[in-house]
């Protein structure tokens, strides 16, 4: 039986060097607010982000050397002994995963950066398991793998274990029902879409180039950023040229925050707040540790050109470029409300919690930016959450539909 570990001897050295990372980011923020304190601006006045100087800036300079040269010492030895500790037949345990999962939703882009063990790599998995993308390995691996291939694509914080939600699976009950082989991606959420949205395009086209059976159609179901990413991989795996655009017969977004989530624009806001006073300035810091995947959930951004020429937490209406509905492919769109009626004043404010019905539905004021779903492929659901989207009867009700 293989045991399952909550804590691995590389991931300590991952937190280790996460706590040198903070540590010299609140001295660097403590000093800034010591410099703009010193030169007493006026409550609206200017800021600096410029280091102290003199014997105070001798002392903050002599805290990070310090700290760099003991961490660097720390992690040069746990490097040393992670071979000799790391437990080989050891399998990670449910709350690893989530934990994980949730630093790197909130943080991954920092980590995979600096190339910190607790960044997770980009791979598909069975029961939490990676997958060899090769043929023979597929063919061992997967109990018999049919011709039609379902991917699941997890949200923000979360990972390809949580599709099991109070002992439902919408991937194993498509098997069972439709015939599908279900695969999941497992993937660093705070990286951003468009990144991610790259890579996973290259693992389609490596998974259907081994796909061990002649492959007759290719579904993928994205929940929440899960659903962007899966539009963000079609459409750098068309304009590459890849092959396994032409397979996907059909895509299913469940909450997908098409339009944006107004939790994220509202931490936004956080910021345009504390740069107002050069007494707060520094504090903006503390609001910009969010990812990148958290700050592309502002407006639903897709592309790399959404992010790439501009600062990606200054306050703006939005620079999103226009990325209609893959062509060829049927498109459907499942969104809820914890309003418990269609008539509920508070229904469009309100969404599932996260993401308001509108964006889910891909509606959008500017008609250039809409995604045009035909009434047939929208389902609404009413009294549930976005989490309830990986369980609910109804959703799965309405897969089936869609998909059998």
């Amino acid at each position: 039986m293989i045991r399952k570990t909550h804590l691995r001897p590389a991931d300590i050295r991952g937190v280790g060097r996460l706590a040198i990372d903070a540590t010299l980011g609140l001295t660097r923020l403590i000093e800034t607010m010591h410099h703009n304190i010193a030169s007493a601006p006026g409550p609206l006045g200017k800021y600096t982000q410029e280091p102290t100087k003199g014997i105070t800036g001798l002392v903050y300079r002599t805290i990070q050397g310090t700290t760099r040269l003991v961490g660097s010492g720390i992690d040069a030895l746990l490097g040393q002994l992670v071979p000799f500790l790391e437990p080989h037949l050891s399998a990670s345990s449910g709350t690893r995963e989530a934990l994980l999962a949730a630093l790197n939703g909130v943080l991954g882009d920092h980590l995979a950066a600096s190339a910190n063990p607790l960044a997770i790599t980009m791979r598909l998995r069975r029961e939490g398991k990676p997958l060899t993308l090769s043929a023979p390995d597929l063919a061992a691996h997967l109990p018999r793998p049919g011709g039609k291939i379902l991917i699941l694509v997890h949200g923000l914080c979360m990972n390809d274990l949580q599709w099991r939600r109070n002992g439902h699976d919408h991937g194993a009950a498509l098997a069972e029902a439709a015939g599908f082989t279900p695969l999941y991606l497992h993937y660093n959420s705070g990286r951003h879409v468009s990144t991610n949205g790259h890579d996973f395009a290259e693992l389609l086209e490596d998974l259907l180039r081994a796909w061990p059976v002649p492959v007759e159609e290719l579904v993928i179901i994205g929940h929440s950023m899960g659903g962007l990413l899966a539009r963000s991989a079609f459409h750098y795996g068309e304009r590459g040229g890849q092959a396994w655009p032409k397979q996907l017969r059909k895509l299913v977004f469940l909450g997908t925050p098409h339009e944006g989530a107004p939790l994220e624009r509202g931490g936004n806001w956080v910021n345009v707040v504390l740069e107002i006073s050069p007494y707060t300035a520094a504090l903006a810091r503390l609001a910009k540790i969010r990812s990148a995947g958290i700050t592309d959930l502002r407006h639903g951004s897709i592309l790399d050109e959404d992010w790439r020429h501009g600062d990606r937490f200054a306050h703006a209406k939005g620079r999103k470029n226009a990325t209609p509905l893959p062509q060829g492919v049927q498109c459907f769109a499942a969104g809820v409300t914890i309003a418990q009626a269609d008539d509920d004043p508070g229904e469009s404010i309100l969404g599932d919690g996260l993401v308001p019905l509108r964006s889910a539905l891909g509606q959008h004021k500017d008609k250039r930016l809409a995604l045009d779903f035909p009434a047939s492929r929208q389902w609404v659901g009413h009294g549930l959450n976005h989490m309830d989207l990986l369980d609910d009867a109804g959703v799965y009700a309405q897969l089936r539909r869609w998909l059998g």
